[in-house]
């Protein structure tokens, strides 16, 4: 009997959005039988700057002029390991998600011991320039950005577009212990403060709406209004639905631009969903969304979009009063993406890399 397929899978290395993606395509590989070996880079990525960090004060004692370890240092400190554990390991095929904090010395090491490495990622297109870097250097990858393909495809013929999902164990409509320990909001916005969010929200009067804004917030401009209305700094999946599912209105908004806050950039061009947009509806809940093409391809109308702060701002007062018309929408959206599950992707990453396994192999 042929065994399955043993992939390392790498960690992206930060704590929350990607982290997601990760377990939602390490819970779809399992439940498809794929064998794997992880890579928990966020836990490298603390101990390398730890460890990197003591060494140097202890050392630059008697050598004052000794460098301070950077962050390519910790990076590639944190990364090597991988190198290791996939000869260890024999895998079939090296599997990173996102790669934004992996050396790409360790992945040019990983090619000369003749290693197959893939990638998903999960920042296009603001931060294109650095993925497609990285895709020119691996076997295969994916883009969570369908109009990214063919700038990925140019520089590595075996790139696909794989869409983002959610994952049935943490997002779901039936209501869980929880939901009763979180309160229920007017609007609730679970996301991080980019500067263009920043903008968005001090441009709407929130008088009279019990706005819940959930993330990383502080000091990053918001108004004395909106700034009032921020509460837990950081929470996990199960408490993100469990907000979803009480509020009346959730709320969906995109990154517009690259970088965060003095460096970001002018907007930049997009069409497809966020992993939000699956979340929310997975639970079931009523929510606006900024317009993006794959909206209306995949809710149709059920999703009331907007392109401004003010349109956003007439369609919340709009559906605040409407709570016959939110309750049918969010009886029908769990429907409209019910084969969106990481056990879907899954499959076709997984078909994707066995024949990239077999071609390898031949």
């Amino acid at each position: 009997m042929t065994r399955p397929l043993r992939v390392l899978l790498v960690h992206p290395g930060a704590t929350w959005s990607t982290a997601d993606v990760e377990a939602g395509l390490r819970y779809g590989l399992h439940v498809l039988g794929v064998e794997i070996v992880p890579f928990r880079l966020d836990q490298r990525i603390e101990f390398a700057g730890k460890t990197l960090h003591v060494m140097w004060r202890k050392k630059k004692k008697a050598q004052p002029d000794l460098a301070k370890p950077n962050t390519a240092d910790i990076m590639y400190q944190a990364g090597i390991g991988a190198l290791e554990m996939a000869l260890r390991h024999q895998v079939d095929v090296v599997l990173i998600v996102s790669a934004m904090l992996m050396h790409p010395d360790v992945v040019i090491m990983m090619k000369r011991a003749g290693l197959t490495v893939t990638v998903l990622f999960t920042e296009s297109p603001y931060d294109s320039e650095q993925e497609l870097a990285m895709a020119a250097r691996v076997d295969g990858c994916w883009t969570n950005e369908r109009s990214c393909v063919a700038a990925f495809k140019a520089v590595n013929p075996r790139a696909g577009y794989l869409p983002h999902a959610y994952h049935p164990e943490r997002h779901y409509v039936s209501a869980h212990l929880i939901d009763g320990q979180v309160p229920t909001h007017d609007v609730v916005f679970v996301g991080s403060g980019f500067s263009e969010r920043v903008e968005w929200f001090n441009s709407i009067d929130w008088s009279g709406i019990d706005l819940g804004l959930y993330g990383t917030w502080k000091g990053l401009g918001l108004n004395k209004q909106v700034r009032s209305l921020v509460r837990d700094e950081q929470i996990n999946n199960e408490t993100a639905g469990a907000l979803y599912r009480r509020a009346r209105i959730g709320l969906n908004l995109y990154r517009s631009r690259k970088n965060w806050g003095y460096k970001a950039q002018a907007p930049l061009y997009a069409e497809s969903l966020s992993p939000r947009a699956y979340e929310l509806a997975a639970c079931g809940a009523f929510h606006l969304s900024e317009y993006r093409a794959e909206v209306g391809e995949v809710f149709g109308d059920l999703v009331p979009t907007f392109t401004t702060p003010t349109e956003a701002a007439a369609l919340i007062r709009l559906w605040l009063a409407d709570k016959a018309g939110r309750a049918r929408v969010a009886a029908a959206l769990p429907a409209c993406i019910a084969e969106a599950t990481w056990v879907a992707r899954a499959k076709t990453v997984l078909g994707d890399l066995q024949q990239l396994v077999k071609v390898q192999a031949a």
